[in-house]
C-alpha cells in the first residue's frame, strides 16, 4: 500500500471516530437535558410539598378563634358581635372578609387577641332540616293541574300576588293573609298547587312532613322550627310548605302524656314563628291536611294559618280535565273516550286519575303495543277503582 492511500486511510477511520465521538455526545447531552428536567419536575414537587407542610404549620401553630354571632353592622364598618360566652363587642371587620355575606345572624369567628372578625363560619342548622326537600324552582306549572281553578286562584292571590307585587298591597292598605291552610281528602292536588305556586312566583319550595319535626328529646322539634324559617329566610323568597301539620298541631287536651307535651312545644314555636313574620315579606307559609276537624284553634285564628282553601273531590268536569292532562303525552287510539271515563271514575281523586292512565299504559306495553286502547283504560278503571271504593271515604271527617 502506497503512502497516499494509507493517508486516505487514516483519514476516514479519523472521520468515522469523529462521526461516532460526536453522536456519542449528543445522545450524552439528550440524556443529561432528560435528567435535569426530571431533577427540575423533583424540585417542583418538593417545592410545593414544603408550602403544603409551612401552610399546615402555621395553620397548626396559630391561635383559636373565638365563635360569635353577628348582631349588627355600624355605618362605620365596624361590627356588633355577640360572643359563645354571652356578652357583645364592637370589633373591626378584616378586609379579607366578604362583607356581603355579613348579615345579623351569621355566624363569624374573632380573633382571639383582637376580637376582629376574621371569616365567616357556616350555618349551623341540624343535618335534618339541611336535608329537607329544599327546590330552587319546582318544574310544575298550572297547566298541570285540572279542575282546581277556583283554588288556584285564592292561593294566587293569597301568595303569589304579595311576593310578585307586594306594593298593590301598601297602595290599597291591606295584609294579606299570613298563612294558608289547604285541607281536603288525599290525593286532591294539595302539594301540585303548592309546588306549582313555587314555581310561578320563582320561589325557593321548603317542603317537610309533620311528623319530621316531632322529635325524641325535649326542644329539639322547637330548635328545628327555629331552623327551618332561618333557611326559609337565608333562600328567600321562598315559601314554607308543612304536609300533614296535624302531626304537630293536633288540638290540647287536659290530660296529656310527656310525649304530647313535646308535641305542644314544638306547636307553640310554630305559632311564634308565625306571629313574627311580615306578611307583605318575601316568605310564605303553607301548610296541608286531611283532617282539620283536629286542629287546635290557636293556629286557625286570623294572623296565623288565617286563609283556608278547601281541596274537594273532583266533579266530572274537574276529572275530565284530569284524564286530559295525564293523556295529553300518551298514544292514545280512537277509540279511547275521555267523557266516559271521566263519568265511569266517579270517587277517584286526581291521584288516582293519574293511576289509571299509568296502569293502562302499562297493560298495553305488556302486550308489546304502541298505542293505548279504551280496553286498557277499561281495566285499569276496574283495578284501580276497585281498590278505591274498598277504602271508606267519609266526609263527616272534612269541615
Amino acid at each position: 500500500m502506497t503512502e497516499s492511500s494509507q493517508a486516505k486511510t487514516s483519514e476516514v477511520t479519523d472521520e468515522t471516530y469523529l462521526d461516532s465521538y460526536v453522536k456519542h455526545l449528543e445522545q450524552r447531552i439528550r440524556g443529561l437535558e432528560r435528567e435535569r428536567r426530571s431533577i427540575e419536575t423533583e424540585y417542583m414537587r418538593l417545592e410545593r410539598e414544603v408550602q403544603n407542610l409551612r401552610s399546615e404549620f402555621n395553620r397548626l401553630t396559630s391561635p383559636p378563634l373565638i365563635e360569635a354571632t353577628l348582631v349588627d353592622l355600624l355605618s362605620d364598618g365596624r361590627a356588633v358581635v355577640r360572643s359563645s360566652t354571652g356578652p357583645r363587642f364592637v370589633v373591626n371587620v378584616s378586609g379579607f372578609v366578604n362583607r356581603a355575606e355579613l348579615r345579623p345572624g351569621t355566624r363569624v369567628a374573632l380573633n382571639q387577641r383582637t376580637f376582629n372578625v376574621v371569616e365567616v363560619l357556616p350555618s349551623r342548622k341540624d343535618p335534618l332540616v339541611l336535608g329537607m326537600e329544599v327546590d330552587e324552582r319546582p318544574s310544575v306549572t298550572y297547566e298541570d293541574i285540572g279542575g282546581l281553578e277556583e283554588q288556584i286562584s285564592e292561593i294566587r292571590e293569597t301568595v303569589e300576588l304579595p311576593l310578585l307585587k307586594p306594593e298593590l298591597f301598601e297602595k290599597v292598605g291591606v295584609e294579606p293573609p299570613h298563612g294558608v291552610l289547604l285541607y281536603g281528602p288525599p290525593g286532591t292536588g294539595k302539594t301540585l298547587v303548592a309546588r306549582a305556586v313555587a314555581h310561578e312566583s320563582k320561589a325557593t319550595f321548603i317542603r317537610l312532613i309533620g311528623s319530621e319535626l316531632v322529635q325524641k328529646f325535649i326542644g329539639e322539634g322547637a330548635r328545628m322550627v327555629r331552623e327551618m324559617f332561618e333557611l326559609a329566610r337565608e333562600k328567600a323568597p321562598s315559601i314554607v310548605f308543612i304536609d300533614e301539620i296535624d302531626a304537630i298541631a293536633a288540638s290540647r287536651m287536659s290530660t296529656s302524656t310527656s310525649g304530647d307535651r313535646e308535641v305542644h312545644r314544638t306547636m307553640m314555636q310554630l305559632l311564634a314563628e308565625l306571629d313574627g313574620f311580615d306578611p307583605r315579606g318575601n316568605i310564605k307559609i303553607l301548610a296541608a291536611t286531611n283532617r282539620p276537624d283536629i286542629l287546635d284553634r290557636a293556629l286557625l285564628r286570623p294572623g296565623r294559618f288565617d286563609r283556608l282553601i278547601e281541596f274537594p273531590m273532583p266533579d266530572v268536569a274537574a276529572r275530565r280535565a284530569i284524564f286530559m292532562i295525564h293523556t295529553r303525552r300518551m298514544n292514545l287510539s280512537k277509540d279511547v273516550d275521555i267523557n266516559k271515563m271521566a263519568e265511569q271514575a266517579e270517587g277517584a281523586t286526581g291521584a288516582d286519575i293519574k293511576s289509571i292512565c299509568t296502569e293502562a299504559g302499562m297493560n298495553a306495553i305488556r302486550e308489546g303495543r304502541e298505542q293505548v286502547t279504551a280496553s286498557d283504560f277499561q281495566r285499569a278503571l276496574s283495578k284501580v277503582l276497585s281498590t278505591v271504593r274498598d277504602q271508606p271515604r267519609s266526609d263527616a271527617m272534612f269541615w
